[in-house]
């Protein structure tokens, strides 16, 4: 693909009326096969480069065919110049890494894999399998199932009695969606991931912990996208609802009855306790743990391995365990590799105050 080509297939171009209103340099127009980081990209290769230190130092050094420019910042007119000089393709976009991903999917488009059921898989008779849906080898399929146009299950996917799936939904190898699971427009499950398993409910007795029947189920909306080895539990009753346009990462748990809200982000290794809100737009970053009926504001942040135990105002950004405002978490930090020293200067200080008392009781 000619960059001038690939430079009608990004947003950002195309928003601004088209190539000829983007500065942009095709520098003999290279052929673009590939693309690669920045201090990896060689010939025939695309790369970007964001906002950031030393921009010009790191553009010195790169080789690809064509480079991604950020059209703002105070060094943009020098980096456009600079690759120039070079002998770089580049077009400068407000959004460089959205530009990256736009171009690696015109680069390497998917394969739609062929609509129809694997011999191996098994459907239930009383499943309904939309238009154009590939069901994939060992896949099996339950009682009153629903599976929406042009779905995709990879193999081994399970889904349970009376599951539905909107259209476009795409489940990757070994997913296991519970009874009564449902996926919006759009969703992704990758591989292992369990949606709708129990929860972890059990009621403590004399005779041992008795089990809590769970008979609620799980939504996840439109477009949600859940990572390898994540779980999403079920409630006892009621559901455990995921907002349109959650990303979670791998490794992640969703305890029963939690509810977020739309577009939100839970890094790997993120757990939910039963009964958390959270709101729109909320980032978990890695490891992050929330506690049983937690909540978390609109916009609201918690920076990686933080302890969320009660509420979370809406835009705050939290830190630590217990979590605290950032600013303040910080500031802590800092006097974390102090406290030796000071811990010392204060036996000294006891020992003298000591020392003076007793002189001044002997007088």
């Amino acid at each position: 693909m000619r960059f001038s080509d690939l430079l009608g297939l990004l947003s950002d171009v195309q928003a601004a009326g088209g190539a000829g209103a983007v500065a942009h340099h095709l520098a003999g127009d290279p052929g673009i096969e590939g693309a690669a980081a920045l201090d990896q990209a060689g010939a025939a290769q695309i790369c970007f480069l964001e906002p950031g230190h030393a921009l010009s130092a790191a553009l010195e050094g790169c080789n690809a065919a064509a480079v991604l420019l950020p059209a703002r910042g105070e060094e943009a007119q020098a980096l456009q110049e600079l690759a120039s000089a070079r002998g770089l393709a580049w077009v400068a976009l407000p959004d460089p890494r959205l530009g990256f991903a736009e171009a690696l999917e015109a680069l390497f488009p998917a394969d739609p894999l062929p609509a129809g059921v694997a011999p191996s898989a098994v459907v239930d008779p009383s499943a309904q399998l939309g238009l154009g849906s590939h069901i994939g080898a060992n896949v099996v399929v339950g009682a009153r199932a629903a599976i929406g146009a042009h779905c995709c299950l990879h193999p081994s996917v399970v889904l349970y009695d009376d599951v539905e799936l909107a259209e476009g939904c795409t489940l990757h190898a070994g997913a296991v969606l519970h009874a009564g699971t449902r996926l919006g427009r759009g969703c992704v499950v990758h591989a292992n991931a369990v949606i709708g398993s129990e929860g972890f409910g059990f009621v403590p007795t004399a005779a041992g912990w008795r089990k809590m029947p769970q008979t609620g189920r799980v939504v996840l909306e439109d477009g949600v996208e859940v990572g390898c080895g994540s779980t999403i539990d079920r409630p006892t009753v009621g559901e455990t609802r995921i907002g349109a346009g959650t990303k979670i990462d791998n490794l992640v748990h969703i305890g029963h009855g939690v509810t977020t809200g739309r577009g939100c982000a839970l890094a790997a290794q993120v757990g939910i306790a039963g009964g958390a809100r959270l709101g729109d737009g909320v980032i978990l970053a890695g490891q992050v743990g929330l506690a049983n009926r937690a909540v978390m504001g609109n916009g609201a942040i918690a920076s990686s391995k933080s302890g969320i135990h009660g509420s979370v105002a809406a835009g705050e950004v939290v830190s630590g365990y217990p979590a605290i405002p950032n600013r303040l978490w910080l500031r802590c930090s800092a006097a974390f590799s102090k406290l030796p020293e000071l811990s010392r200067q204060l036996r000294q200080l006891e020992k003298r105050l000591g020392a003076q008392e007793q002189a001044g009781g002997e007088r």
